[in-house]
């Protein structure tokens, strides 16, 4: 009897061993489960992501699954209603209205634990304002910059021949061209025009000289030039605009940048695409370098040469650039807040 009792006790305990067990490996299960639902980073989940307002009020229709019918990113949402405040994941504020009182963070809602904010500017930092009351407020960087949470270039390189192919033109009319709306005579830009423009003719546009392009016409006038001045308003850490992405590589000029070092452009733009200003010791063999050039057809076609083997891709328009936080989403920092979001900018 005694031995019968001692193995019915044995079984019984193991039975309960085995239960226990199997308690512990399913609420380990609904424990990762939970994790994966609830991580904010979860790649298998639908990401919301509210726009607060429009960057210089151009809007946008987000009706539908813009990020995946545009873009092929999958589960991400986007939406300028401000009424879905409390369930977006990640809203998104647009510096220069910010800098400008133009809008107001809703400081005044309850705003959700696990929500992060995003501070957005494509401008260099001399043109961001008012940073110091935002600090202790933004989780994530939205910008140019390389280093930022999201990067989001004006334009890439992309490797690839052309498909479409280039033909440069033989007949160009002149031999640079230059658009500038916001001309301000202590910038670096300006000084270097009003010198070389001693030595070489150069075709002026835009509305601070009273001859504006409107869209239709800008590319096509920049076509006729030789070579176009890429000239940022302010050489900072990565600043390459629609200057070089847009106004040259789409028209087909050469262009002549001036703006981060030649190591960033190298980095960033196409190879042998570019004409840097700091290879050359003056404004006076800048100018003896580009008429050379223009003068000499197998010199010229040398800078288009990267059409064979690469292509660019320009970012215009802001849907594009908010459905790339889905793609960074699972890599970013859960936990981050930038405390002193002026030292960033101008680091």
């Amino acid at each position: 009897m005694t031995s019968v009792l001692s193995w019915g006790s044995r079984g019984l305990l193991l039975i309960l061993l085995s239960s226990l067990v199997s308690l512990v490996y399913i609420s380990i299960l609904d424990q990762k489960l939970f994790l994966q639902m609830s991580h904010p980073h979860s790649r298998h989940r639908d990401i919301s992501i509210l726009l607060w307002h429009w960057p210089f009020g151009h809007s946008y229709r987000l009706g539908g699954d813009k990020c995946l019918e545009l873009y092929n990113i999958s589960r991400c949402f986007l939406t300028d209603d401000t009424s879905t405040f409390s369930t977006a994941d990640v809203v998104v504020f647009h510096h220069q209205e910010l800098s400008r009182g133009l809008i107001s963070l809703p400081l005044h809602l309850d705003r959700p634990a696990s929500q992060h904010w995003v501070w957005l500017s494509m401008e260099p930092p001399a043109n961001n304002a008012n940073l110091t009351r935002l600090n202790g407020l933004f989780n994530w960087t939205m910008s140019y910059r390389q280093d930022a949470d999201i990067p989001i270039p004006y334009g890439k390189t992309v490797s690839g021949a052309d498909r479409h192919g280039i033909e440069v033109p033989s007949n160009r009319s002149c031999l640079v061209s230059w658009v500038v709306s916001k001309y301000r005579p202590h910038q670096a830009r300006a000084k270097l025009y009003q010198t070389l423009k001693q030595y070489i003719p150069i075709n002026v546009y835009g509305t601070w000289n009273k001859r504006p392009l409107s869209k239709r016409k800008l590319l096509p006038t920049i076509a006729k030039c030789y070579f176009y001045l890429s000239f940022e308003n302010s050489q900072a850490k990565d600043y390459i605009s629609e200057k070089l992405w847009r106004n040259a590589f789409q028209a087909g000029a050469v262009p002549v940048v001036l703006g981060p070092s030649r190591a960033t452009y190298e980095a960033l733009a196409p190879p042998g695409s570019f004409i840097h200003v700091e290879d050359f010791s003056s404004p006076a063999a800048l100018a003896a370098h580009l008429k050379h050039t223009a003068a000499d057809r197998r010199a010229y076609d040398e800078y288009f040469q990267w059409h064979q083997s690469h292509r660019v891709q320009a970012y215009t328009d802001w849907r594009e650039r908010l459905c790339q936080i889905c793609v960074r989403y699972p890599h970013l920092a859960a936990r981050k807040t930038y405390r002193d979001l002026e030292a960033w900018v101008n680091g």
